[in-house]
């Protein structure tokens, strides 16, 4: 029996407004979550290259522990428990603004967060050692030296690994359709479920996804290309003839 295509039902309707809702949905959580990752990320992989013993010992317990758990526990956390221990302003807030997406956010932020710690801390510790201590030498204070240098530097370093997780986080979003977040998943979701067309519907949502994946990987090449250090980033560096 021959499968009739129907590629019309994906913009027929409520369809189209579904899906391009969800895709708005999509990029506004994974940037969100993106930003406060990455500002998690750099500081508590600062602090583990930090020759403080108990900053070390501090970042490692954040990474060590947001980490090792799967982010749809931590998703069903920050939904389901953490909102019941706020205190009455803190859920009124949630209540108003959406606790579904503002549960997801802080779900995938500081999870990921722990994930970009560990790219942060090999970049700094791919730095040569001596850019370290010339700074010091020169009168810079320790903190001084990983704002000035040592961060500024690793940051160029770990473009392609931060790639990778940036893209893992964009993917990891469709998770949150399990807590009602209404991101590209759960209006792909819904279009099948309204039109009974689920190769169409799902097919759909599949191409979305591998457009955005490829637009951020893209852009990130374009970027890595732009900062790369001689003699330290060579991938991508094509010889002129």
């Amino acid at each position: 029996m021959t499968y009739d295509l129907q590629w019309n039902i994906l913009w027929t309707g409520e369809n189209g407004r579904w899906l391009l809702e969800g895709i708005w949905t999509t990029i506004r959580l994974s940037a969100l979550s993106w930003i406060f990752a990455c500002g998690l990320g750099v500081l508590s992989g600062a602090l583990r290259t930090a020759p403080f013993r108990p900053l070390r010992a501090l970042a490692t317990c954040y990474v060590e522990f947001f980490r090792n758990v799967p982010l749809l526990v931590w998703l069903f956390f920050w939904y389901f428990g953490a909102p019941q221990v706020l205190p009455r302003a803190g859920q009124d807030w949630l209540n108003l603004h959406g606790p579904e997406f503002w549960s997801a956010v802080v779900a995938l932020s500081v999870y990921h967060g722990a994930r970009m710690s560990e790219v942060i801390r090999a970049g700094i510790q791919s730095v040569p050692k001596t850019l370290f201590e010339a700074s010091v030498a020169t009168g810079l204070s320790v903190g001084q030296a990983y704002r000035l240098i040592l961060i500024p530097i690793a940051l160029r370093l770990i473009i392609p690994p931060a790639t990778n997780e940036s893209l893992n986080l964009l993917k990891n979003s469709s998770l949150a359709l399990t807590i009602g977040v209404a991101e590209l998943t759960f209006m792909t979701r819904q279009v099948e479920t309204y039109t009974a067309r689920a190769f169409e519907a799902l097919t759909a949502g599949t191409l979305i996804y591998l457009v955005l994946c490829l637009t951020i990987a893209s852009v990130m090449a374009q970027v890595e290309r732009a900062l790369r250090i001689p003699g330290l980033i060579a991938r991508g560096v094509r010889s002129e003839s």
